[in-house]
């Protein structure tokens, strides 16, 4: 796909009168976020890989220039959009960098009809993806020494975001997740368990256990919660021993007071001489249950982080921008005039 036509139809509009007027002198955007949302001391980037992925392909397909011709859009401006492309030059922020309010995250310096068409595109990538990129890192920094795997596939606003976010939940320094595709397309690691209703799809729930043991070589996570929690980390212990399972283990606790059920189920698996077998949490988790998880001192090894990261849910959107800044003619610039681009500090000497 050329993304000709990924842009609101105003963008089009003045693209279309700055080629009629011969208004090709470069002009300079800037990319920024005006305010952090409440709670947010920072944002992490995210969105420049995508960015450039629809630049560097930017063009109006035979498709598209019919669509702008049925859509009133004369000869003459339809020729000239034909062979429009991205020629331009782009200045960023890395992905995974920290940064603040009104730090340009990204700047474009094109004519001024090609930087005012992908404004529409380069705000969506960026806006939503540094959005859940720094949702995704307050989990990490608040989860100290727990193993985090990004469990949001199925509650993401579509299937791409879903790609997105365990990309960015990587990036953040989440160790896997659940996302298959996504594992296979970035190249990550690929975690997952079971659920409820495999339990309740066997005669008891020590079949079920047993089954899920016998027919998968790997790692096996047991989850323990569909009838009575602390019975259900019993039942995994009486399978783990007649089985004699010597592989990575878990047991998954997925509802409930998950601090008070995590020492509970520790105290279980240390007893029977499994220290070895970690918990691992999940049910609607974010950073402040994760901060409460290690201030509690609770025992958990690892916590799937699902919804509230995947969709940014206390802050999914950005009071993001997108300004002119450097004009090819004009008096005055719509705010801080100039081009600019965050240089990281120099490394502080330490004195002795």
């Amino acid at each position: 796909m050329g993304a000709g036509l990924v842009t609101d139809l105003y963008e089009l509009n003045m693209a279309a009168s700055y080629l009629r007027r011969g208004m090709s002198g470069p002009a300079t955007f800037s990319l920024f976020v005006r305010a952090l949302p409440p709670d947010r001391g920072f944002l992490v980037a995210a969105g420049l890989e995508d960015c450039l992925t629809t630049l560097e392909s930017f063009a109006f397909e035979a498709e598209d220039l019919g669509w702008l011709r049925d859509a009133g859009f004369d000869d003459a401006t339809v020729r000239a959009f034909a062979g429009l492309r991205f020629t331009g030059d782009v200045r960023a922020v890395p992905e995974g960098r920290v940064v603040l309010a009104d730090e340009p995250l990204l700047e474009v310096t094109a004519p001024a009809a090609e930087a005012q068409l992908v404004e529409t595109v380069l705000l969506n990538h960026i806006t939503y993806q540094t959005a859940i990129a720094t949702k995704a890192a307050r989990c990490r920094l608040a989860a100290g020494g727990m193993e985090l795997v990004d469990f949001a596939f199925r509650r993401t606003h579509g299937i791409e975001a879903g790609m997105v976010v365990a990309r960015l939940s990587s990036i953040a320094g989440f160790a896997a997740t659940s996302n298959v595709e996504a594992a296979r397309r970035y190249g990550l690691p690929a975690a997952g368990t079971m659920a409820h209703s495999y339990v309740e799809a066997f005669p008891r729930e020590a079949d079920a256990f047993r089954a899920f043991a016998e027919d998968l070589p790997g790692p096996v996570t047991f989850l323990v919660d569909t009838y009575d929690t602390l019975a259900g980390v019993r039942t995994a212990v009486r399978v783990v021993k007649d089985m004699t399972l010597d592989r990575p283990l878990a047991v998954r606790l997925d509802s409930g007071d998950l601090v008070a059920l995590a020492r509970e189920a520790r105290q279980i698996l240390d007893e029977a001489g499994l220290r070895k077998v970690r918990i691992f949490v999940s049910g609607g988790l974010d950073e402040y249950d994760l901060e409460r998880f290690v201030l509690e001192r609770a025992p958990i090894d690892a916590a799937g982080v699902g919804t509230r990261m995947g969709v940014s849910a206390d802050a999914p959107s950005l009071d993001s921008a997108y300004k002119l800044v450097a004009p090819a003619s004009a008096a005055l610039a719509a705010r801080h005039p100039g081009r600019k681009q965050v240089v990281a500090a120099p490394p502080r000497r330490q004195v002795s």
